[in-house]
Formats: structure tokens, sequence, C-alpha cells
């Protein structure tokens, strides 16, 4: 059941009646919208890069050429 007393205002303005500015502005959020979330990404990558750390202990038997100790 419909009301049809309300009457349909033409604005060119509103998002609801004008399909051209509706799908540029879908278009528009969905651009920006996966522009900023690459960009937060990659700023989230770059502010948690991976520093090396030159002071690591490592056993010598998991060296490449591994060292054992002779028993006695």
């Amino acid at each position: 059941m419909e009301n049809n007393n309300i009457p349909l205002i033409d604005d060119e303005l509103d998002i609801r009646t004008s399909k051209t500015s509706t799908s540029r502005f879908f278009f528009l959020m969905g651009f920006f919208g996966m522009f900023i979330f690459a960009w937060a990404g990659c700023y989230k990558l770059w502010t948690t890069s991976f520093h090396p750390n030159d002071q690591v202990k490592i056993n010598k038997s998991s060296l490449y050429n591994p060292e054992y100790e002779t028993p006695q």
C-alpha cells in the first residue's frame, strides 16, 4: 500500500533522486576509502618495520656449519 499523497520534490542536490550525483558520490567514497585504507596499512608497516639486533646469542649447534662439543 503506497502513500500517493506525499509530493515528490525534484532537487538536483538530493542523493535519492539524482542518479548521476549518487554514482559519483559512491565512486568517490569507495575510491577515497580504499586509498585511506591502503595508506594506513603502508603507514603501519613503515612505523613497525624490522630493526635488526646483532646482539642475539645463537647456539653454535644451530649455525650453518654447526660446532659440537666433543664428549669427554
